[in-house]
């Protein structure tokens, strides 16, 4: 049932506006179809009561077999009226309150008549008058007379009012009136109407929504970019107060955590390249000792200072480096990084170069793809390549030779100075800053990086770029 709700906002608005809607239109049919059967029995009665006078009137003064040869002439199978000695309503008393009130409303008006008594009663329309079917409609009449016909149909189908009115010297007056048939709320000539004006008001509610959500839909977009790139430039301040007042705080908040993270970075890259002239001087000092296995291990840990202080920088200066996206063709790429490693191997069978290019910087993603290479070149000996693309991405597949990784550390060995100790130590690899910038560049595209263990062996790394449009 959960999933058939919206999971959004809009979605949530919007289907309370359609349901607002919906339960407005029901209820304002409800109440029009009581408004229309309380003003038809006011007319209902209204014609009773004047057909009644106009009767009495006429008859008023006739003798018995006169009124009953008038009414006989007046009678027909929809309008019966009859006299004699006998009311058809037999009972005096009425079905209801509103009955009984018009009961009144007849004896007082006529009573100037010699009328003393007068008796209404409501009766269902008899089984074959509901089957009296309206005859099919013929093209040499025009519409006026055709909806006369029906309507005249309709008051034959209908239900009736039955009244008895006794004259003074005894005899009733007996006639039925036809109720106004009802119509139906809705019909086959309105529905449309409402359909088109339910539909209109979803479609202005939905469009109304989507202006106003479409800030906020941009403010989520800027601030997933600034977690993949804290260097994407700033939003427009354009909108309402508030969303101009909240898009201030997100540049705010942006420019804020750019200037503290360059400051760490160029922190971080100072220190490391200050720490090279004392090294260096280290290392003439070491040279005037004498050949000795001091020497050599003196040696030995200069270099992997030296090689801790270069990674440093390397790490640090990425994000500080000033570089240009521009549209790249990813295979020309691969393959010239695979070409540096004789152990390695590309798979591009079926493959148009055309159809990998993405938008990056092209120093940066070279980096990316040589860091990638030679971590499976130099833990897994040799390596296959393989390009593709699904789903608007570029992918590039690396399957090594190497014994994988523990699954509970596949996605540590992306943060800064991470190893797997038993196979990738400092003796056989770098100091494992190389998947941390290689997926800091892929994010900062928009891309990713994954790893995983192959089902035959060794590692697979799957680098995801988007495709440029």
């Amino acid at each position: 049932m959960r999933r058939l709700l919206p999971q959004t906002l809009p979605g949530w608005v919007l289907l309370v506006v359609i349901a607002g809607l919906l339960a407005g239109q029901v209820a304002t049919l409800y109440i029009v179809a009581l408004d229309r059967a309380s003003s038809s029995d006011v007319i209902n009665y209204y014609r009773l009561n004047e057909r009644a006078f106009a009767a009495v009137q006429l008859m008023q003064h006739m003798q018995p077999d006169e009124r009953r040869q008038v009414a006989s002439g007046m009678s027909n199978s929809k309008y019966a009226l009859a006299v004699a000695d006998r009311p058809a309503v037999a009972s005096s008393i009425a079905q209801d309150d509103e009955l009984a009130e018009l009961e009144d409303i007849l004896v007082g008006r006529l009573s100037r008549f010699g009328i003393t008594q007068a008796r209404v009663r409501r009766d269902p329309a008899s089984m074959a008058d509901r089957a009296e079917r309206t005859r099919a409609p013929d093209t040499d009449i025009g519409e006026v007379e055709s909806d006369l016909l029906e309507f005249a149909a309709g008051f034959a189908r209908s239900d009736k009012l039955t009244a008895s009115i006794q004259f003074a010297d005894g005899q009733w007056l007996n006639f039925t009136e036809p109720i106004i048939p009802p119509e139906p709320v809705l019909s086959v000539a309105s529905v449309p109407l409402y359909v088109m004006a339910a539909g209109l008001i979803a479609a202005m509610a939905a469009w109304s929504l989507r202006r106003l959500t479409a800030p906020y839909r941009t403010m989520e977009r800027a601030v997933r970019r600034i977690g993949e790139d804290l260097k994407s430039p700033p939003l427009t301040e354009t909108g309402s107060r508030e969303i101009r007042a909240a898009v201030h705080a997100v540049n705010a908040m942006q420019a804020r955590l750019r200037a503290y993270v360059e400051d760490r970075e160029h922190l971080a890259a100072a220190l490391a390249h200050d720490l090279r002239t004392p090294l260096t001087r280290m290392r003439l000092r070491v040279e005037l000792l004498r050949n000795s296995g001091l020497r050599a291990a003196l040696a030995a840990d200069i270099a992997d200072i030296e090689a801790i202080a270069s990674s440093v920088i390397d790490l640090a200066t990425f994000e500080v480096a000033e570089e240009k996206s521009e549209r790249i063709d990813l295979t020309s790429l691969v393959e010239a990084v695979a070409d540096g490693y004789p152990g390695v191997t590309l798979d591009e069978a079926g493959l148009n170069a055309r159809e990998l290019i993405c938008v990056a910087r092209p120093v940066a993603l070279k980096r990316c793809i040589d860091n990638l290479v030679r971590n499976a070149v130099t833990y897994g000996r040799h390596a296959r390549l393989t390009l593709g693309r699904a789903q608007g991405f570029a992918l590039l597949s690396i399957r090594d030779e190497g014994p994988g990784i523990p699954p509970d550390r596949l996605e540590a060995v992306f943060s800064p100075f991470v190893r797997q100790e038993t196979s990738r130590s400092r003796e056989t690899g770098g100091l494992g800053l190389g998947l941390t910038i290689a997926r800091n560049i892929a994010r900062a595209a928009g891309g990713d990086i994954a790893l995983s263990n192959h089902p035959e062996g060794g590692l697979l790394t799957e680098l995801r770029l988007p495709l440029a449009s």
